[in-house]
């Protein structure tokens, strides 16, 4: 029952772009699952799914690695969207996001792979962006606030 639900949790989201685990659970119902949303959020962990960086769809891993001009375009709306607040303090940048949504912006950052960038670490509303170094960092802090209009 649970690799046959978790399958055609996979179809679902190749599909077509379910945001939220709401919907998920609906469409699961209208395949004749009756899940509850622990769940659906113990299939999402298991399947090690995550969201897209463009509009917060659920995704396998890795499915959106492709082109970088792709990724840069996600990275401009994901911080359009999510980013409130950009700080540098020397090599790094802390990056403020609304709540639950500083995994989405670090994911689009990660897959833009900007060369002043050498990693980042996301938390729930918190993002430190690691840069080559000070004016790495500047250059970057100057990138976002552009994209947000901040």
């Amino acid at each position: 029952m649970k690799a046959r639900r978790q399958a055609v949790i996979l179809e679902l989201i190749d599909r077509e772009a379910l945001h939220s685990q709401e919907q998920l659970r609906r469409r699961l119902r209208q395949r004749g699952f009756e899940t509850t949303q622990a769940t659906i959020s113990r299939d999402i962990k298991e399947l090690g799914l995550v969201k897209q960086a463009g509009d917060g769809a659920y995704q396998r891993p890795g499915a959106d690695a492709g082109n970088p001009e792709t990724a840069l375009t996600a990275l401009e709306r994901a911080a359009a969207e999510f980013l409130r607040r950009v700080e540098r303090v020397q090599q790094l940048v802390v990056v403020r996001t609304g709540p639950g949504q500083a995994q989405t912006l670090a994911i689009a950052l990660d897959r833009a792979q900007l060369p002043e960038v050498v990693g980042t670490i996301g938390g729930d509303d918190t993002i430190l962006v690691i840069a080559r170094g000070a004016r790495g960092a500047s250059a970057l802090a100057r990138r976002l606030k552009d994209y947000s209009s901040e």
